[in-house]
């Protein structure tokens, strides 16, 4: 068989398969006893243009906004002012080099035990 041939086979079958779904659709349609139209379930292609605003009405938009904004904020703000923050802790000259021992001790470890571990080659 040909593609063309598939292909024609192929729309033989889906437009039978559209008919079953019509009539089903059509059954259904029936039980509602005509209390949703068809047109209003069936998406067309035209579709109503958008609303313009003009750009006062926008201006008048965003400040009625703004101002019910400003009237939520005022009733949720603290009556007293917040504390200040603490100051950023320092670290001291003897606690880095301490930390950097530590850190080059704990390497030293990590590359004894990698050594050990890693197969040597060529030793034959």
């Amino acid at each position: 068989m040909s593609d063309i041939e598939t292909l024609k086979m192929a729309l033989v079958g889906y437009e039978a398969e559209r008919e079953k779904i019509e009539a089903t659709m059509a059954a259904i349609r029936s039980q509602l006893g005509g209390r949703v139209s068809a047109p209003a379930m069936m998406p067309t292609g035209d579709a109503k243009p958008r609303r313009k605003m003009s750009a006062a009405a926008r201006k008048r938009i965003g400040d009625a906004q703004r101002k019910r904004w400003a009237a939520a904020k005022k009733g949720t703000e603290p009556s007293a002012p917040a504390a200040a923050p603490k100051p950023k802790r320092k670290l001291s000259a003897a606690g880095r080099r301490a930390i950097i021992a530590a850190t080059k001790r704990r390497w030293a470890l990590r590359r004894a035990e990698a050594e050990k571990a890693a197969p040597v080659f060529g030793d034959n």
